[in-house]
């Protein structure tokens, strides 16, 4: 027997891990302190925040220095697209891009556009992966920044980073990639990718919400704007009194993060085969979206033929997972992720996407195949 209801949306937000609340907590309560503050308090505070810088840094083969906290990665890739797009306008006003990129990229270069910007959106195979090629072709000497997702947030797909550093680095421009689906799950070294801008999202790696990280190369090509103005902390390009408990819960999420790593990987793939290999043993016309091989293996997004998530969502109201018919909140039209890999409306209103974590069992696996695979039967006999 599992305890219900079971939480498989582990690409929406994870649970906190509770190693990641006891490191919180001193700065919840006792150490308050403002860590901008010159005194005893503030120093206490500011110490924390440090040490958290250290933690993230070495998650990704990062010096401290490099990290720059924000609220998130919607804040960084913000930052990070529209920051070197404005430092390096006029004489660069080219952004290149993916179409499945996560949707607070795609309005960042979106808004570009209407200032006047040109964003080249390359557009992906059948497996969700970029070209090559086609992004080397598409790099002028007008473009300043590449931005390429490395984990995919619908479809799980992981992009050929090193590849795709390697363009950049031998093309002169910067490539930022953002990372909210990667960090902590598989391994990231900003230098052997040549990655010059990384973005972090603290509740994606069993951190709290409301905090993030944008990593900077130092001495890069070209220095990121700040998007708002204030007392210049993080380098002057995210002003604002930073959160010393939060800091501290991304920190330590980091920390647990690179320590467990292989244990994740093992425990959450071993999991993911065995959901897999239920349902696809136990249903047909069924199919994975995105690569097989090239892949987080904790995301499983997948079709079933003639059932709509949203129906697999309403009877299935204790297990919690995502529909595929809608990329954000309060839109019904087809995921730009799923239409992008060559599905149509009636496909992609058929998908879901399954997320596996650190924190669930095999019993909740077998609870959940069983009765998605229950479901769909029953919902395929109404047809």
């Amino acid at each position: 027997m599992t305890d219900l209801p079971i939480y498989l949306d582990y690409q929406a937000t994870t649970p906190l891990d509770p190693r990641v609340l006891a490191e919180m907590m001193p700065y919840l309560t006792g150490k308050f302190g403002n860590p901008h503050s010159n005194h005893s308090f503030g120093w206490e505070a500011a110490a924390g925040v440090e040490i958290a810088r250290k933690d993230i840094a070495d998650l990704i083969t990062a010096g401290p220095e490099d990290i720059i906290f924000t609220s998130g990665a919607t804040e960084s890739n913000n930052l990070a697209i529209k920051g070197i797009a404005y430092a390096a306008y006029p004489s660069k006003n080219h952004i290149i891009t993916a179409m499945t990129e996560h949707t607070c990229v795609l309005e960042s270069c979106a808004a570009l556009e209407r200032n006047g910007f040109k964003v080249t959106y390359l557009p992906v195979g059948a497996d969700g992966l970029i070209d090559l090629v086609q992004l080397d072709q598409a790099i002028t000497p007008k473009t300043s920044l590449v931005s390429i997702m490395a984990v995919n947030n619908e479809i799980g797909v992981i992009q050929d980073l090193k590849s795709i550093g390697k363009i950049c680095k031998r093309k002169k421009v910067m490539f930022h990639t953002d990372a909210a689906q990667a960090v902590g799950k598989i391994p990231l070294d900003v230098s052997a990718m040549n990655i010059d801008l990384l973005s972090i999202s603290g509740h994606k790696i069993y951190g709290p919400k409301g905090v993030g990280a944008l990593y900077l190369r130092p001495k890069a090509n070209i220095q990121p704007l700040a998007l708002f103005d204030g007392g210049g902390q993080e380098r002057g390009l995210r002003s604002g009194t930073i959160a010393p408990a939060l800091c501290a819960g991304l920190g330590a999420a980091c920390k647990i993060a690179k320590q467990d790593m292989v244990k994740d990987q093992n425990h959450i793939h071993g999991l993911a085969k065995r959901m897999k290999s239920a349902i696809f043993g136990g249903l047909d016309c069924i199919d994975l979206n995105g690569s097989e091989k090239q892949r987080y293996m904790g995301n499983l997004n997948l079709v079933f033929e003639g059932v709509t998530g949203d129906a697999l969502i309403k009877e299935l109201r204790n297990i919690a997972f995502s529909a595929g018919s809608a990329c954000s909140t309060g839109r019904t039209e087809p995921s730009h992720v799923l239409t992008a890999i060559g599905l149509d409306k009636a496909q992609a209103d058929c998908c879901i996407r399954i997320g596996i974590g650190r924190m669930s069992t095999a019993q909740e696996i077998d609870y959940a195949a069983d009765h998605i695979i229950d479901v769909v039967k029953k919902i395929r006999t109404r047809l």
